[in-house]
């Protein structure tokens, strides 16, 4: 217990937009629309969003899209070790001099892998939680990639596009409740965090950025696979206007077996896929995929 004298621990230096200038222009990077790189230039926007991931001391953290080591930094003064997941090379390259130079007693506990989100299955070591901010363009395949091969994920928090961040959100019977929302049920719950504007990013981008919690959820006691639920679920959302009959008659093989399947299912066949959670499109690929005697 600190004592009613004594000072206030210092509170670590982050990374500030005249830093992140200069390490860019040391190694003569210039943020690519192509790779969705904004920096993130403001440390209370960095301590904003390692407060809302809830990491605990003693977590291991996947951070993915590291770039100049903005949350890299934050991340390392809250948990117990960060691994980095950076598909830049020549970015990849520096933040290890990052770390080194900013927070060397923590070097060791820095694992970077240089490698595209999407194509990695392995780590060298197994992180609990997910924090990082996503490139636009990718995120959704991103976080559905890592919660498939990375089950010891057991929470996390993304920094998204703010429309992608609602859509991720969402919840049935919602405008905006579609694949994103449904797949990422599967895995657990899914909430907005906050809105992240657009002057905390080296470049700023021309739209707000949503921060998006998870917490995952025990495994679906079901016969049925990840992939046959997905399937339902693409082909549900593939033509959303139409009924569920109508929509799923091309996956099941007929207008008739998807009303089958619905009906066992215990789903209106004149329903559409937007007001169906996870629960309901398991039961429907169940239904198709009867469990062997």
């Amino acid at each position: 217990m600190t004592d009613a004298n004594s000072e206030p621990a210092a509170v670590a230096p982050l990374l500030g937009a005249a830093d992140i200038r200069r390490l860019a222009e040391e190694i003569g990077v210039r943020p690519t629309k192509t790779l969705g790189q904004n920096f993130v230039i403001d440390g209370n926007t960095i301590r904003r969003i390692v407060s809302a991931a809830g990491v605990d001391p003693e977590e291991t953290v996947l951070e993915v899209g590291p770039g100049l080591g903005s949350l890299t930094l934050g991340l390392l003064d809250a948990a117990k070790q960060v691994v980095a997941v950076e598909i830049d090379p020549v970015l990849a390259a520096k933040l290890p001099e990052t770390v080194r130079a900013w927070r060397p007693d923590a070097a060791d506990d820095f694992h970077l892998v240089l490698s595209d989100a999407m194509k990695v299955t392995d780590l060298p070591v197994q992180p609990t939680a997910l924090v990082a901010n996503l490139p636009y363009n990718v995120a959704v395949p991103v976080v559905l990639h890592l919660l498939e091969h990375f089950p010891g994920l057991r929470h996390g928090l993304v920094m998204v596009q703010d429309e992608v961040a609602d859509r991720l959100a969402a919840t049935p019977g919602s405008k905006i409740y579609g694949v994103p929302s449904v797949k990422a049920a599967w895995y657990g719950h899914m909430r907005k965090a906050g809105v992240i504007g657009m002057n905390v990013f080296w470049p700023a981008p021309k739209i707000h950025s949503g921060l998006v919690a998870f917490t995952r959820q025990e495994a679906h006691n079901t016969h049925a696979t990840r992939e046959q639920v997905f399937a339902v679920i693409d082909a549900a959302f593939a033509q959303r206007r139409k009924t569920l009959r109508a929509a799923l008659a091309g996956w099941a093989g007929s207008a008739a077996e998807a009303e089958r399947c619905l009906v066992a299912a215990g789903v209106d066949p004149t329903a559409r896929g937007e007001v169906l959670d996870i629960g309901a499109f398991i039961r429907i690929a169940e239904a198709r995929h009867p469990q062997a005697a």
